[in-house]
């Protein structure tokens, strides 16, 4: 304390205040910090009440929290804030061997060839009558565009459409009530050679005369759910931030946050300041898709790939798609118009109800809240100030519901609650305030640690939240947890908004940077998990779904191995005749028809991972030996009470080598002959 005191009296003397001013402020944080541990300890029972989840039992919502730079989903339950789950979608992932074994590596292929890593911010649930359905997941990957969807029967990637004409697929993915379609924006704009397709050489000097950004359309099979990109809109070139669809009387427009408007090139933190205002972009998909069917899109070469993970094999394949279709706004009137929105926006979060848009706009001191039956009003009136490439600007009262006024600061992000509230981040002043719809007042304010990015409210973006917790995802963690070196977790923290008051209930880590998030009630999603894989509707061209249609073959240079596994032991574990240099491929079918039981491979010296294999799937892993050698191969997920006892060799002798393929599992012995006759031999 002398010490501290010591430090006061030179604080004080360096900015000419009394001492008394300044141990007072700075002991008036202590004091608050020390009451916020006090009151937190008062009120333990009730918040471990509210969190626990007893051994055995069940949290009540799931929540999928993308892990940005990791390019990966982490589920989490809630309210416990455990983590159940990890999804590896644009980032290859060793724990089970996805993108690196045969069956996943195409998941992982682009028009710039195998990109084993994304940047994923947007997870989106399926919707159905503008509710989460519980079918899939959306994502996005924002650095080498993609959008790839989630089964959340199996809780696996099966498939990842590649976006042409974007950079940096920052904007999406945002579905439609009934997921008609998936639309994801670009964050980048870039110069399109519309003649030959894809990205164009030009100068950046160039930049406010050839770039352009793009809207894709993505269509989405209502019963599979297997995505195709209908038709592209090329907008003007401006930075495409985030989007949110409409619900009720919106339900057939899609919102859009623009910056850079000022369409800067450098030193976009002043140059993509300058203008006081940028837009919220407001497209009609019904319009769009209308104009489209009827002919109005022109048609451009393309070069993106399309990876797809099929149901019956387990094994993804990749097509190459060669042109797309494309909308000009100026072309099509009535389908897009831009709202003058404050600079730099971020979120734009429509109500349950439809009527509200909401903007985030990150240096500005209000909140501005959009009328969507006025902007029908302004379109009928004509209330424009100007137009951009074409597109009508309304004129910014004409549209204005209101402003929350000295929202805080550093606002990002909105959702809302279902009972004409709404919730949204504040940045800079690290705090989630709760204010109301109708009338604009601000209720109430939780400080938060630190600086959040985005918030969730499980349903918080459709049409009826379901507005019992807040999961609010912090940039900024600092001192929330134990020190781990320079780089530390990512802290989010679980709010009851049941009440009138905000309350927190809980911190929990999460894995790389989440964000953005979405949350379900379990019982939308548990009953339809998949449990197992059924061994006999495995169509996987190698499955091997008996032990005595093992076998080794080998093929010129190539060795295949098509291999069982089951507690505890594969067939065959005993295999010679491979030679260095040789490309062996082991096909691992477990035969297991049972919960929870994968078998894992690995085999020494593989230079990319083990492989996971889940019970009735078939999987493949590749294994080139460089040198000779028995070399030991093994289960890696512990199966059994002999777990450590499935395993097996394999023989590599020198190149050239006169040693022939043989293969088998289990000794030959003496079987006792019967009533005392002649011995025979029998495998094991």
């Amino acid at each position: 304390m002398r010490e501290l005191l010591g430090n006061l009296k030179t604080i004080a003397a360096g900015v000419g205040l009394p001492l008394a001013l300044i141990s007072g402020l700075f002991l008036q944080s202590c004091s608050e910090s020390n009451r916020s541990t006090a009151n937190t300890e008062g009120v333990d029972e009730d918040v471990a009440k509210a969190v626990y989840v007893a051994p055995g039992k069940h949290d009540e919502l799931y929540s999928f929290l993308s892990g940005g730079f990791n390019g990966q989903v982490s589920v989490y339950g809630i309210p416990s804030g455990r983590l159940l789950k990890v999804i590896p979608v644009f980032s290859q992932f060793p724990e089970n061997g996805y993108g690196y074994n045969e069956e996943t590596r195409p998941m992982l292929m682009t028009s710039h060839g195998f990109v084993p890593w994304d940047d994923l911010h947007h997870p989106k649930l399926s919707r159905a009558e503008g509710m989460a359905d519980g079918r899939w997941l959306f994502v996005n990957g924002n650095n080498t565009p993609r959008v790839a969807r989630v089964d959340l029967t199996t809780f696996e990637t099966v498939e990842i459409m590649e976006i042409p004409n974007s950079a940096g697929n920052h904007c999406s993915p945002y579905p439609t009530n009934n997921n008609e379609y998936i639309l994801a924006g670009t964050r980048f704009s870039v110069p399109l050679d519309l003649a030959k397709g894809g990205m164009g050489d030009a100068s950046l000097e160039e930049y406010k005369d050839k770039f352009r950004g793009s809207i894709s359309f993505i269509k989405v099979d209502k019963d599979k759910g297997d995505m195709e990109l209908d038709f592209q809109v090329l907008v003007p070139g401006f930075d495409y931030d985030l989007a949110n669809g409409g619900k009720g009387p919106s339900g057939d427009w899609v919102f859009f946050t623009t910056y850079n408007t000022e369409k800067a090139r450098t030193m976009k933190e002043l140059g993509a300041s300058q203008n006081d205002k940028d837009y919220l972009a407001a497209i009609n998909w019904k319009l769009a898709a209308k104009y489209a069917a009827e002919g109005k899109a022109h048609e451009m070469p393309a070069n993106y790939y399309h990876n797809k993970m099929d149901h019956g094999t387990h094994k993804a394949t990749s097509t190459i798609k060669k042109k797309v279709r494309y909308l000009l706004p100026e072309e099509c009137p009535g389908m897009m118009y831009l709202l003058p929105a404050p600079k730099s926006p971020h979120g734009i979060d429509v109500d349950p109800t439809g009527e509200y848009m909401v903007v985030n706009g990150k240096l500005a001191s209000t909140l501005p809240v959009f009328s969507f039956s006025k902007m029908q009003k302004a379109i009928e009136d004509k209330a424009f100030d100007g137009e951009v490439n074409g597109i009508p600007v309304f004129k910014y009262d004409a549209v204005l519901y209101g402003e929350v006024k000295e929202p805080g600061l550093g606002p990002l992000h909105t959702e809302f609650d279902g009972k004409g509230n709404a919730y949204s981040t504040m940045f800079v002043s690290s705090e989630v305030v709760k204010w109301n719809v109708k009338d604009l007042k601000v209720l109430d304010r939780m400080p938060v640690y630190y600086s959040p990015g985005h918030l969730m409210i499980p349903g918080g973006d459709t049409k009826e939240p379901y507005g019992k917790y807040l999961v609010v995802m912090n940039k900024i963690t600092k001192d929330r947890y134990l020190p781990t070196g320079p780089e530390l977790v990512h802290s989010a923290q679980l709010i009851d908004i049941s009440g009138d008051k905000m309350r927190m209930l809980l911190d929990f880590p999460t894995l790389a940077e989440p964000h953005y998030a979405q949350g379900i009630p379990a019982d939308k999603v548990a009953p339809n998990s998949v449990k197992f894989f059924k061994l006999d509707q495995n169509t996987h061209p190698e499955a091997v779904k008996k032990e005595a249609d093992a076998s080794v073959t080998r093929q010129g240079k190539n060795v295949k191995v098509n291999m069982t596994s089951i507690r505890s032991h594969f067939v065959p574990d005993n295999i010679e005749g491979v030679q260095v240099g040789d490309t062996v491929i082991f096909h691992v079918t477990n035969l297991e028809q049972d919960w929870d039981v994968p078998h894992g491979f690995a085999v020494m010296g593989a230079d990319n991972a083990e492989t996971l294999i889940m019970p009735g799937a078939t999987q493949s892993l590749r294994w080139v030996p460089k040198q000779a050698g028995v070399y030991p191969f093994y289960c890696t997920d512990f199966c059994s009470a002999l777990h450590q006892e499935m395993q097996g060799y394999i023989r590599v002798s020198p190149k050239g080598s006169n040693v022939p393929i043989k293969f088998s599992s289990g000794e030959k012995k003496s079987v006792p002959p019967p009533n005392g006759g002649p011995s025979s031999a029998g495998m094991n």
